[in-house]
């Protein structure tokens, strides 16, 4: 198997794994924990496991000239993206906030061609836009829930801020990835996302009643620490080492397929002509995307 096949199925179950969080997440905001409180729980938690799992590989010494942006990359992937996502979201609502996330792959593609000089292809903006429209039809038709939201316009803002700084990661974290380890980079992220989100999620941190938390409310915190944020970091930090940023971010229009998906098979959702065409559109544009040009040239 290719490394770049790995790198797809490494990006495949990562945002599996952010689609299934949806359903398994919910409910743990503000009831028993507040939004910036779980973050630092986050960070915390995926920044320990980290620094364990570092013990075990070959040690890596970050080059002064990288630290720039090392720090850079925790600042928009580890805390601007998760403090307005979540603080967003509180906010809005979810129909509102995934519509909002779908175009981070729109993003990474106009930023990566103005920044990086990154190739981008008709073949891919095309997959973009097709999984885009696979993406808003499942989401604004498929999606009946609706939620508190207090400030939809200011929670909006916040969740197209997570979109953009999500974007802004994959390309700045791209060349880092092509000299570390991604143990070694994400150790160094986790711990500088620590310091940055301690005095920001200190207060709402203390004030949770851990022993009076249910066994039903901690395995989902163990898993959002182990699955959404250790797995799911490691695996797009891997990914991005063998593929574009452009085609990681495109990953994002999976994630509604995924919660809907684990939605049925939970019975928390049913079955219907339009979630079956809009998966479609998402599996085709997200094929488009990341089909890999160059080995149609060596062929020929």
């Amino acid at each position: 198997m290719s490394k770049r096949v790995q790198a797809l199925i490494a990006a495949l179950f990562a945002t599996s794994v952010f689609g299934v969080t949806h359903t398994l997440a919910k409910g743990l905001m503000p009831d028993y924990i507040q939004p910036l409180g779980f973050i630092l729980i986050r960070v915390l938690g995926a920044g320990i496991l980290f620094w364990i799992v570092s013990f075990f590989i070959k040690n890596e010494k970050i080059k002064k000239e990288h630290w720039p942006r090392l720090l850079l990359c925790a600042l928009l992937g580890m805390a601007l993206n998760m403090l307005f996502f979540f603080k967003g979201l509180s906010l809005t609502t979810p129909i509102n906030s995934s519509v909002i996330v779908t175009i981070t792959p729109i993003l990474v593609f106009v930023l990566s061609a103005l920044l990086i000089r990154e190739k981008v292809t008709w073949l891919k903006c095309l997959g973009a836009v097709i999984g885009l429209f696979g993406g808003l039809a499942l989401i604004i038709f498929g999606v009946q829930q609706q939620v508190d939201a207090p400030n939809i316009p200011l929670g909006n803002a916040m969740i197209f801020v997570n979109a953009s700084s999500y974007g802004l990661f994959l390309i700045v974290a791209k060349p880092l990835t092509k000299i570390y380890h991604p143990v070694t980079l994400m150790r160094w992220l986790f711990l500088t996302s620590i310091i940055i989100n301690l005095p920001i999620g200190w207060t709402e941190f203390v004030s949770v009643e851990w022993q009076a938390l249910p066994f039903s409310i901690i395995w989902r915190i163990g898993f959002v620490i182990v699955g959404t944020t250790f797995l799911t970091y490691l695996l797009n930090i891997f990914a991005l080492k063998y593929l574009s940023a452009s085609t990681i971010g495109v990953f994002v229009y999976i994630q509604p397929v995924i919660a809907i998906a684990f939605a049925i098979i939970s019975g928390a959702d049913e079955l219907n002509g339009l979630k079956i065409i809009s998966a479609i559109l998402v599996f085709l544009g997200v094929f488009m995307v990341t089909k890999n040009p160059s080995r149609k040239r060596a062929k020929a």
